[in-house]
């Protein structure tokens, strides 16, 4: 209880809170369409962007928004029009990106070492600005996701049929992709880039083993994930370890787990 009356854990619990929410939603997308890989890519290719933001002299954040979208829009062009050797295309712009980014935080003068903060998370110090600015990308996530719901519930689960009952999947596909974007930048200052692909699949990878709809798998990663944050941030604090990667071994140990005692897991091993 002690911990409440600290501003700085008050911050980092309500960050968790409102990440949870946007990786349970934009998440299940992700584990339903099978774009996994590309948030992956999407996530390092950021880095680029941070980079040039230090760079430049300007907030950081605004440099990795630019380049997650720009990357963004790239990976769905490219895969949308062709299945072929994606993973080439989307290993070497996560390479390039990484890359773009490591260059400009050389040429940079003076101290750069919070550069780390943004590879492996900086939860304990979120300010009332990321949380204002988390709570609008919420905002932006559940109205669109309200609006096309039924859309992105035809794309997600049968693409070619959605195409023709008139459904512009092109548009709703990097609709979403850009929304990944958005939540990719926001979860990396929670956990870093290299974890972001885990707090944004292993919560709807959990919870589609225990749901049918997808509501309710995105209801179920929601709350999984805020579980996942604040056992995560409790036991960093207390064994003094890093609270991103904690938060992330907590929720590996739940997958695990899950696929022992998955309902889903049981019924295919009958069958």
């Amino acid at each position: 209880m002690e911990l409440l009356h600290l501003e700085f854990f008050q911050n980092a619990l309500l960050a968790g809170v409102l990440v949870s929410i946007a990786c349970g939603i934009i998440g299940t997308y992700v584990v339903t369409n099978r774009i996994v890989f590309i948030s992956g890519g999407i996530a390092h290719a950021a880095y680029g962007g941070i980079g040039l933001g230090v760079f430049l002299g300007i907030n950081p954040i605004i440099g990795a928004v630019v380049f997650s979208l720009l990357a963004a829009m790239g990976m769905g062009s490219v895969s949308y029009n062709t299945r072929q050797r994606m993973d080439t295309v989307i290993g070497v712009m996560w390479a390039v990106g990484m890359a773009i980014g490591i260059i400009f935080a050389d040429l940079t003068q003076g101290y750069t070492a919070g550069l780390m903060s943004y590879l492996f998370g900086s939860i304990l110090t979120i300010s009332k600005t990321d949380l204002i600015l988390m709570a609008g990308l919420n905002l932006i996530i559940l109205v669109i996701t309200v609006l096309f719901y039924r859309q992105w519930q035809s794309i997600s689960f049968d693409r070619e049929f959605s195409e023709i009952i008139g459904i512009p999947v092109r548009f709703f596909y990097l609709l979403l992709l850009s929304l990944t974007a958005l939540t990719v930048v926001m979860v990396m200052r929670l956990v870093g880039i290299i974890m972001v692909i885990a707090l944004l699949t292993i919560p709807p990878a959990i919870a589609e083993r225990f749901c049918v709809s997808l509501k309710g798998i995105m209801v179920l990663a929601c709350f999984l994930g805020i579980g996942f944050t604040v056992a995560g941030m409790l036991i960093s604090f207390y064994l003094n370890l890093t609270s991103g990667a904690m938060i992330i071994l907590v929720a590996g140990v739940a997958y695990f787990i899950s696929l022992s005692i998955s309902p889903k897991e049981k019924t295919s091993r009958e069958d």
